[in-house]
């Protein structure tokens, strides 16, 4: 919060979006506005209340760049922890049908302790479009005098917040078409047996590569970097199978009026708000 109070002093509370339990405040930076949602989930009613939240915050982002700092109340092994409740799945399906990322990164501390014992239930969570604005994620050593440790990490800095315009400003995004499908299965299985030295597609097939994949899943000893290679691949098979699409600048560009200030924005955001 500081940070962005510091790079922009125009700091918005949307109160449509927050209550007693969720604060989403926004900021902008250059042309990008930057969403900071920081949400507390109660163990003692269902985690589903909560990720309704995140879908109605993701909804009014749409293409906005979003850091929720969440105290969410269940456990994954997904998140350097030891189990994987029954609030640790449903949430794991909820982030990955939304293409949504944790910048929490592995430690020697837990975010969470108590007598009782400790558990990483505090996650720093990022949508596509804020990947790479988060670094040095930590788990802080001094004392917080909470059951809750204190996480630090960097949030760029105001030019790293300031996203492109043009073609790229949503990623790189290929034409699929029917004829090139086979070419990109193709290239994926090669891919895949590379990864997986000693495998032979004519002899083993699909389905023993499918058996060797999910081993090495289970075996892996770091899932980040399983889910790295793994998105590697993924990356390089579409790049050598479709083509890129040409995204126009009239397509992305929206048209300004002479008319239109700094000041009718801010009115018109706490209007909004």
């Amino acid at each position: 919060m500081l940070f962005a109070a510091c790079i922009n002093p125009l700091l918005i509370t949307l109160h449509k979006l927050s209550d007693e339990d969720v604060v989403v405040p926004e900021t902008k930076a250059g042309n990008t506005t930057l969403l900071i949602a920081s949400m507390y989930s109660d163990i003692n009613r269902p985690i589903d209340y909560d990720l309704q939240k995140m879908q109605a915050i993701l909804m009014h982002a749409k293409g906005v760049r979003i850091v929720f700092a969440v105290d969410i109340n269940a456990r994954s092994i997904s998140r350097h922890d030891i189990l994987t409740n029954k609030r640790g799945k449903t949430m794991e399906e909820f982030l990955i049908s939304r293409q949504l990322h944790i910048a929490n990164e592995e430690s020697c501390r837990k975010t969470f302790w108590t007598s009782c014992g400790t558990s990483n239930i505090d996650l720093t969570i990022l949508n596509n479009q804020a990947i790479g604005l988060i670094s040095g994620w930590a788990i802080h050593d001094q004392e917080s005098y909470s059951d809750h440790n204190i996480i630090k990490y960097s949030l760029g800095n105001a030019n790293a917040l300031i996203q492109p315009t043009g073609n790229n400003k949503g990623g790189v995004r290929y034409r699929v078409e029917q004829r090139d499908i086979a070419k990109f299965q193709g290239s994926l299985i090669q891919i895949m047996e590379q990864l997986l030295s000693g495998m032979n597609k004519e002899r083993d097939g699909t389905e023993v590569l499918d058996e060797h994949l999910s081993q090495t899943v289970a075996a892996a000893a770091c899932m980040e970097t399983v889910i790295e290679e793994l998105q590697e691949a993924l990356e390089t098979a579409c790049r050598s199978s479709f083509r890129i699409r040409n995204i126009s600048q009239k397509a992305t560009s929206h048209k300004s009026v002479p008319w239109w200030t700094q000041n009718l924005t801010i009115l018109r955001k706490k209007v909004n708000a």
